[in-house]
């Protein structure tokens, strides 16, 4: 079964799609300042890998399935201290997704797949708001599966699950799988570990990437990335939004 761009095709193309059985897939990111040796887009990058990984395993059980343009600008309040970063409120992310929604129930797709890699709590709660409107609205079903919490998180790495993953090694390792081109080697490579834990931060009620330790916007160990690990990543996520969407379609499943 095929995968496709939306932004690719033709209106006809989009017309004689099977959209009762298609998963329209919308990567979602920001852009955020990551360290000294990362993009800006970093999180973009990492949600596109992320579609295109849950892409295939949904479309080899025989479901046609859209790839959307990413959305890169979202609720990025931890990072807003630093040059680049652009973030929005929470509520334009909201309305964008629920009205992105509705445009898709309208044109009869069977489900809207969200590929997250953007963890900021503003922003996650968008995306939590976007779903509870969605339900309530009875709209298609948005499905996004929240890496942070279970049953997920146990399947990512040891600095993903110790929070001091913010431009480290489980992002750097992404980064340099899917785009090695954008990683400021040399930087990356002479940069000590940062094992302040972002998510113990936000627990202790702290908001931006500097109060939670993090002076160059970057937490964890970002010399040890690979490549290696970077397409493991990929695949875990990839898996995780799949088995998410597949078992949100699953019949008998609760509205």
């Amino acid at each position: 079964m095929a995968i496709r761009e939306l932004a690719e095709m033709t209106w006809e193309e989009a017309r004689d799609l099977d959209r009762t059985r298609a998963v329209a897939i919308l990567p979602v990111g920001a852009v955020e300042a990551h360290g000294p040796h990362l993009p800006l887009g970093t999180d973009v990058i990492i949600a596109q890998a992320m579609a295109g990984s849950g892409a295939a395993r949904i479309a080899a059980q025989g479901m046609p399935v859209v790839i959307l343009p990413p959305l890169p600008f979202t609720a990025a309040p931890f990072g807003a201290g630093f040059a680049g970063t652009l973030s929005v409120t929470p509520s334009t992310v909201t309305a964008l997704l629920v009205d992105l929604a509705r445009e898709l129930t309208r044109q009869g797709f069977a489900a809207l797949a969200i590929a997250n890699a953007h963890l900021d709590p503003a922003h996650r709660d968008a995306l939590a708001a976007a779903e509870l409107t969605a339900r309530k609205e009875r709209l298609l079903p948005v499905v996004c599966p929240d890496i942070t919490q279970k049953p997920w998180v146990s399947r990512l790495t040891e600095e993903f699950k110790s929070g001091a993953c913010h431009a480290g090694r489980y992002e750097g390792s992404i980064v340099l799988a899917a785009r090695p081109d954008l990683v400021r080697d040399d930087v990356r490579k002479s940069l000590p570990p940062n094992p302040a834990s972002l998510s113990s931060a936000i627990r202790d009620g702290k908001r931006t990437f500097e109060e939670a330790g993090g002076p160059r916007a970057y937490f964890g160990w970002p010399a040890d990335a690979t490549v290696e690990e970077g397409r493991s990543s990929v695949e875990t996520l990839g898996a995780v939004l799949a088995e998410a969407v597949l078992g949100a379609l699953a019949p008998g499943r609760a509205a």
